[in-house]
């Protein structure tokens, strides 16, 4: 079993090379592809290996799967700039690139750093995600913000983690949700949805609800109360701003990574 690691870039010289060390060494190759980055990025992915793309930006899917395609492997570990595969993972996959597995993918539990420390609760976690797959029987799909594995047979589970450091402040993660809440309204616009009263408070409530309570996001202390609250702003910010649009009856600009 041969395995490309694929990660897509743009600006991320903070975070990248933690990633590509947890690759090196352990994958055949590694696929850089890079949406023109103005800072170190592209430098320090050329440090770990040669097959560093540059490519002006789409959407996520479209570049995943740009990615993909320069892979010489059968098999494509996706990460983002911003993930590690834990010790524990990689032994794992050490192991399965000494066969041949009968399946089309293997999914993989995810665990962020937030604030401090590691989130077990609050709804991300375990957030099992499709990581690793044969890169012939599946496809990134998606146009707006949030894109979709769509793959063709048996999936199997690995035990070892990707380690998450997906937020270094509160501002980050707020930055991030007005980011994509943007794309979400205008997702919503296109469809002809409508702001409710429900949305505005019952929703955001509920989510909150269901962050802190039912998935026990208090055992998570702090972290667990912001990103509950979050959770729930989140909702509240996407369909205010879905308001708003309908108001003003134009779309929002569209999203650049």
């Amino acid at each position: 079993m041969q395995i490309s690691a694929v990660i897509i870039t743009l600006n991320e010289e903070k975070r990248l090379e933690p990633a590509l060390k947890s690759v090196h060494g352990l994958v055949s190759e590694i696929i850089v592809v890079d949406s023109h980055s103005t800072d170190d990025t592209v430098r320090i992915a050329r440090r770990y290996t040669e097959h560093v793309y540059e490519r002006k930006w789409t959407n996520f899917a479209d570049q995943k799967n740009f990615a993909n395609a320069k892979a010489s492997c059968p098999w494509v570990l996706s990460l983002d700039a911003d993930e590690r595969v834990s010790p524990e993972l990689g032994s794992e996959i050490l192991f399965l690139t000494e066969g041949e597995p009968d399946c089309a993918a293997f999914s993989i539990p995810r665990q962020v750093h937030y604030l401090g420390r590691w989130i077990r609760h609050s709804g991300w976690y375990p957030d099992r995600k499709v990581r690793l797959f044969r890169k012939d029987m599946a496809r990134w799909e998606g146009d707006y913000v949030h894109e979709d594995l769509v793959f063709d047979g048996r999936v199997e589970k690995l035990k070892g983690m990707i380690h998450h450091f997906t937020y270094d402040s509160i501002a980050e993660h707020v930055a991030r949700i007005n980011k994509f809440s943007d794309l979400g309204a205008q997702k919503l616009y296109a469809r002809k949805k409508r702001c409710r009263l429900f949305h505005l408070l019952g929703w955001p409530a509920g989510r909150f609800l269901k962050s802190y309570v039912l998935k026990l996001g208090f055992l998570d202390g702090f972290p667990g109360l912001v990103i509950s609250v979050l959770n729930g702003y989140s909702i509240f910010i996407r369909y205010a701003k879905l308001r708003e649009i309908w108001k003003k009856g134009e779309r929002i600009e569209p999203f650049s990574y």
